[in-house]
């Protein structure tokens, strides 16, 4: 280029996107200046320049190879010439040098190299893998082999890299060659092993070795630079012992992965990794193949027969690998029908994006949400869970078996169609992000120049870095929106008339699938999803598009089935009302919490089928906050006065406790509410429902006549601790206070006769659930009366009460009725419960006396100690003991300790500096956890229960209720024994004091 237009090119750079143009058009001088006579700087390589990934880079890149080729006195004016003259080739190059930083170094060091790029054979067909394997093998008799294997393979590299880049090549095609060229290399690497060992080794026994290649070399979809995951199986010669073979096969296998992954020189190739082999790192690096067979068949999980799918022999012994092959795909093949398939299939779903760092996962191609992984996933499952019955789908590489799933069936054509084109796009931005420097990398740049490279190489040349991210997220959302739905809509296709020429799910495929996934009973989930997709109304429609996500849900928990079983009686009863399917595909989070709630177990869902409108609540999470008591008892209240009679009025009461009861255990089934808020609701509602229905049974026990007495219902136990579970019964004592001037005996009378009328309407059968009223905690328990006056009360309690009353007052909160009632009843008890100076040793030791009896007696014959959540080790009885010695000791002279919830006490117990902090907390979270779990054994059966289940299905979801992850049931269960074991200490501390 002539001095005088080296400014007027410089406009011209920046228009042809040069970043750097002043520095550009330097390069282009110096390019001239290298040989006056063959002028490198020429419109057409500026032209094709500007048409690269990165023109900067690749001017830099050809500027440092022509010095490269100019300073080692190599044809610098044929190169000059072939550059000018044939276009293919300056594409070529122009290409490689813009998109690879590597390569460019490469042709630094190695110049001559282009002479590849110009071979008019480069654009023709793929290479076979004999071709690439024998061109690598020309490396075992060079001076240095290793050295010379380094420069071979990158020099075939580049070779695929240029066609790659500059004609157009589909991933899949690069990929496999990729894969070719390391089965190439690791042969070579193989020969070379053997060529060292034996010199060094004259008189070592000889030995078969096959190297079986794994991860993505096996499945022929090689990355531009990866990890080669491989096994070794080795056999001794005809009549050789087997000891010394193994040996060898050892030594050259572990000489085989050092020549390829060692740094020297010539750089390196890339790590071997035999981590995939039986017993992982632990175990040994060779096998014979019996020695194999045996670890798969007796130990094998099921992720390392999904690992086996692409287990292919590439290097070696070839018709020991064939053996092999044979052999263990046997196994692999049959992995589904292996016990706990089904769980471990369900963990290893969960497990795609578990090890992601939060802040790398938006930019992860691989395994953030939407990747790589994801698709990957996907088909391997499916093939394990149809490659049983049918080998057409049994391919090792995923688009290749994903076609064949397709065409099978086994996938919907559209979802794999689009599911292919995203894996193929995800793979190309994989690649060229790994090409730049040859690093191994699957994360997306942040940087705008990384970026803009990128896209230019992917082909968005107008608004590289904006185009580029709006495809990428494309390709993802649809990946993320078909991988959980790939399971589930062609189950619909082989139960439901749908038009169209689609292949579809044989019934035996579908229920393969549907075990597979978790369903206990796959014929039944069949009818099911038959009956609520049939026929081509609205209302199927909706369904066939709901369906695949519910499925998917019901399949996150212990009991798919129930799951959708509940769902066809809800959809049998709302589906022809105008709001219930389209809230559910209109609001996904609506649907995805009715999903979860029903697979959750039977508490709720009984509520639910009882009034199935109640699904409404989950359109808005607000609907979902437990409502007020004064609220609640106004709503009941009106409700009964609309009623003409008393047990109308109740059973409407008890209609609006029902569904107050749906709306507390929804919220907690959708991790909105803790524990406390869970007691508090639950109490609320029953006082809502005490308050209400006490009125009712006054005034039909009154007839109208005026009522000679008020009346007040005590809430004792965890009632009045307002910790009530879904379980509780509602503990209570009744007291009255007869009018100024009424005949004490009537009014005893008359409030006697309306408790039991109380108790006999809130548990007359019905559709809503009964309340239970216990009355035992009365004075002289069920000898005595069921009500008393006031006076009766501070007569007996001054004259018999002992300190397990006074104990049991400490849960005593007047809750219902009569509100100056209620105070003075308050204002009767407190000096009993809080007692001047505190209670006296004896009586301490009479608590712990009657402690030490119920702890040996009270326990239920068969119970185990460590699990059972109320008087075992640790749990809810030595909590709330301790706490209440704590009570009935200091409360005199602290007064935040007199209250009848028990962590309220404790944390009052650390204010007053009564209770260290660290034991406080030991205690709490014992509470909290035995707490939870009576509440979710409630949500799970429907019936109440205190111990850990022992049905693996049942503590499944008692541990999903907790919080723990689906497949930790076994952490759990440690946590709790841990947790409770911890209290039963601070307890022995605290109340015994050991």
């Amino acid at each position: 280029m002539a001095d005088g237009r080296r400014g007027s090119w410089e406009g011209r750079l920046v228009r042809l996107g040069f970043e750097d143009p002043r520095r550009a058009a330097g390069i282009l001088e110096d390019l001239d200046a290298l040989d006056s006579h063959s002028p490198l700087a020429t419109e057409q390589l500026i032209t094709t320049l500007s048409e690269s990934a990165d023109p900067d880079l690749a001017l830099q890149s050809l500027c440092a190879m022509a010095e490269a080729l100019h300073r080692n006195k190599h044809d610098l004016a044929a190169f000059a010439r072939t550059l000018e003259m044939d276009e293919g080739f300056r594409r070529r190059l122009v290409y490689v040098l813009g998109a690879s930083e590597a390569l460019g170094r490469h042709l630094g060091v190695h110049p001559r190299h282009w002479y590849d790029l110009a071979d008019p054979a480069l654009a023709g067909a793929r290479p076979s893998v004999e071709d690439v394997a024998a061109k690598l093998a020309s490396a075992v008799d060079a001076e240095n082999p290793v050295d010379a294997l380094r420069v071979e393979y990158r020099r075939l590299l580049l070779r695929l890299a240029a066609r790659d880049l500059a004609e157009g090549l589909l991933v899949d095609e690069v990929a496999a060659v990729l894969a070719d060229l390391a089965a190439g290399a690791l042969e070579t690497a193989l020969h070379i092993a053997r060529n060292q060992y034996f010199a060094a080794h004259p008189a070592a026994a000889d030995c078969r070795l096959a190297i079986i290649a794994m991860g993505k070399c096996g499945g022929r979809e090689l990355n531009y630079v990866s990890d080669v995951d491989v096994l070794f199986v080795a056999e001794p010669l005809d009549g050789e012992p087997e000891l010394p073979a193994i040996k060898t096969a050892t030594q050259l296998a572990a000489a085989a992965m050092r020549i390829c992954s060692a740094h020297t020189g010539e750089g390196t190739l890339w790590p071997v990794d035999a981590a995939l082999r039986p017993e992982g790192k632990s175990g040994p690096l060779v096998r014979t193949l019996d020695s194999h067979f045996a670890y798969y068949q007796r130990w094998a999980k099921t992720w390392e027969f999904q690992a086996l799918l692409k287990a292919r022999p590439v290097a070696g012994d070839a018709e020991l690998g064939r053996e092999y092959s044979e052999k263990i795909g046997r196994l692999t093949w049959s992995a589904a029908d292996r016990e706990g398939f089904v769980s471990d299939v369900q963990a290893m779903r969960r497990r795609v994006i578990d090890h992601i760092p939060a802040a790398d996962v938006d930019r992860q191609l691989k395994l953030g949400p939407g990747g790589l992984r994801d698709v990957e996933f996907a088909v391997q499952l499916l093939q394990l869970v149809h490659g049983r019955s049918d080998d057409s789908v049994r391919s090792g590489t995923t688009l290749v078996a994903l076609e064949s799933l397709t065409s099978s069936g086994y996938v919907g054509r559209t979802d794999g169609a689009v599911l292919a084109d995203a894996y193929r796009f995800l793979r190309s931005m994989e690649h060229r992000i790994q090409l730049f420097r040859l690093r191994r990398t699957h994360q997306v740049p942040d940087n705008e120049a990384d970026l803009r490279r990128l896209g230019r190489s992917l082909g968005f040349t107008k608004n590289p870095v904006t185009d580029l991210t709006a495809a990428w997220k494309k390709h993802a959302l649809e990946v993320r929106r078909l991988h959980e739905k790939l399971f589930y809509r062609p189950l619909l296709a082989a139960v439901a008339r749908i038009p169209g020429d689609e292949v579809r799910l044989t019934p035996e495929a579908a229920k393969q699938r549907l075990t597979a996934l978790g369903y206990a009973d796959p014929a039944s989930a069949l009818r099911h999803i038959e009956a609520l997709s049939e026929g081509v109304s609205r209302r199927s429609s909706i369904q066939k598009a709901l369906l695949p996500a519910m499925l998917g849900w019901f399949a996150e928990s212990p009991d798919p089935d129930a799951g959708l079983l509940a769902f066809r009686t809800i959809s049998d009863a709302l589906g022809s009302t105008p709001w219930y399917l389209r809230q559910l595909r209109d609001e996904g989070a609506s649907a995805e919490r009715l999903a979860h709630l029903l697979a959750s177990g039977r508490y709720a869902v009984d509520l639910l089928q009882r009034a199935p409108e109640a699904t409404a609540m989950f359109a808005d999470e607000r609907e979902l906050t437990p409502r007020t008591q004064e609220a609640l008892l106004t709503e009941m209240s009106a409700a009964a006065r609309r009623q003409d009679s008393p047990e109308a009025a109740v059973a409407a009461i008890r209609a609006v406790r029902r569904r107050e009861l749906f709306r507390t255990a929804a919220a907690d089934l959708s991790g909105l509410l803790d524990v406390e808020t869970v007691g508090d609701g639950l109490t609320d509602i029953s006082v809502g429902t005490l308050t209400a229905a006490l009125e009712v049974a006054r005034k039909a026990v009154a007839k109208g006549e005026p009522e000679p007495t008020r009346m007040s219902i005590v809430a004792m136990g965890r009632f009045g601790g307002h910790e009530l579970g879904y379980g509780s019964d509602a503990d209570v004592m009744f007291v009255h206070d007869p009018l100024p001037g009424a005949d004490e005996k009537k009014a005893t009378d008359f409030a006697t006769q309306a408790a039991t009328e109380l108790r006999r309407m809130l548990s007359l059968p019905g559709a809503d659930p009964a309340v239970a009223i216990d009355a035992d905690l009365r004075p002289e328990g069920r000898q005595g009366p069921l009500v008393r006056t006031l006076a009766s009360y501070a007569s007996y309690y001054a004259r018999w009460s002992a300190v397990w009353e006074a104990q049991a007052l400490l849960r005593a909160d007047p809750l219902c009725g009569d509100a100056d009632l209620c105070q003075s009843f308050r204002e009767l008890i407190d000096p009993l419960r809080y007692p001047v100076n505190g209670v006296s040793e004896r009586d301490v030791m009479e608590i712990r006396r009657i402690k030490a009896r119920v702890d040996a007696e009270r326990l239920p014959r068969g119970a185990d100690r460590s699990t059972h959540t109320k008087l075992g080790r640790g749990g809810l009885a030595d909590i709330e003991w301790t706490v209440q010695l704590l009570q009935l000791r200091e409360a005199h002279r602290v007064p935040s300790l007199r209250t009848t919830r028990t962590l309220t006490a404790l944390r009052a117990g650390v204010e007053a500096n009564l209770v260290d902090p660290t034991e406080a907390e030991t205690l709490q979270a014992a509470w909290v956890l035995a707490t939870r779990i009576r509440n979710a054994i409630m949500l799970v059966r429907a019936r109440p229960g205190d111990s850990l289940p022992r049905d693996p299905r049942d503590l499944a979801a008692v541990a999903q209720i907790c919080g723990y992850p689906p497949g930790e049931s076994g952490r759990f269960s440690d946590d709790y024994l841990r947790t409770t074991r911890r209290a039963h200490n601070t307890v022995a501390r605290l109340f015994w004091d050991d």
